[in-house]
């Protein structure tokens, strides 16, 4: 195969990942194509975690470490502030891809080179990254997800659609603002299906399973979901168990945040284009939902 010379680099925000982000580190250390610079956030953790970190940025002089201190808490919006510091103090100027890898995922030594191939072969790629595969009591199970949408454990920017985007959402929502705004300028964005990574703890876990589901009403709420679409939403998780836990929590979060009247993080322009492609998804017309 004809060699790939690209200039990537890494920002890993992590808070107690004593227990993987070692297995993390080595795969990417591993990789056919190494990244120019991977700065690893400690963002305020209370185990081995910024150890861990140190010792690999002394063997390595593409890793170095960031430590934040421990706000006392986990924060909603914690991953992509931790992301977003890290990203001021990158060296490399001149990168071609921007990468947001959790610090409890393994992956196979030539991903990014694949990644990569698939980025140059559809020049209007804007985000992409592999599929999730969640490890639960030693079984891997998929983590389905939207067509257009890419996991935040494994996302992947191209830099001149990163340089459009203008930046991320500080918060909640962020792993979706972005890619819609993507989409409406005219970018592509994809999940991998044949590229595989393995998710040593389950998207939202440390949250637990009401919170989560809390949480990720709230998020439909910022983004700008149409009601409709999110009415639906909670249809389809009625019937799954426990019976009607998901559509209660999602529906808590979302309405919590309308009679609070909490501010959505889209401009008008965003959450218009969202809302007609969900409309579009609920008419069988075409959509970024596919």
């Amino acid at each position: 195969m004809t060699p790939i010379n690209v200039k990537y680099c890494i920002l890993t925000p992590t808070r107690d990942e004593e227990k993987f982000l070692a297995a993390t580190i080595e795969c990417v250390v591993a990789q056919t194509i190494q990244p120019t610079e991977w700065i690893i956030i400690n963002d305020g953790s209370k185990d081995r975690t910024g150890q861990i970190i140190d010792e690999y940025a002394a063997k390595y002089s593409w890793i170095r470490a960031l430590h934040r201190p421990d706000r006392g808490f986990r924060t909603t919006g914690g991953g992509v502030e931790a992301f977003l510091d890290g990203l001021q103090l990158l060296h490399c100027k001149t990168w071609d891809f921007l990468v947001n890898l959790d610090g409890d995922v393994t992956f196979a030594s030539d991903y990014f080179e694949a990644c990569f191939r698939r980025f140059q072969e559809n020049s209007k790629l804007g985000i992409a990254g592999g599929t999730i595969y969640n490890k639960i009591g030693g079984e891997l199970k998929l983590e389905k997800c939207a067509a257009f949408h890419v996991r935040g454990a494994t996302k992947i920017y191209r830099r001149q659609c990163w340089e459009q985007l203008g930046g991320l959402v500080r918060g909640l929502g962020w792993d979706t603002v972005d890619e819609v705004t993507a989409n409406m300028k005219g970018w592509t964005t994809k999940t991998f299906a044949d590229l595989h990574l393995t998710h040593h703890r389950v998207t939202g876990s440390s949250w637990g399973k009401w919170q989560g589901l809390v949480k990720d009403g709230k998020a439909d709420y910022l983004v700008g979901y149409h009601p409709l679409f999110f009415v639906g939403k909670c249809a389809r998780r009625i019937f799954k168990r426990p019976y009607g836990l998901e559509a209660l929590g999602l529906s808590y979060g979302f309405v919590r945040c309308y009679v609070d009247g909490t501010a959505r993080v889209v401009s008008p322009q965003v959450m218009q284009f969202i809302r007609r492609q969900q409309l579009n998804r609920l008419l069988g017309q075409e959509s970024i939902w596919k």
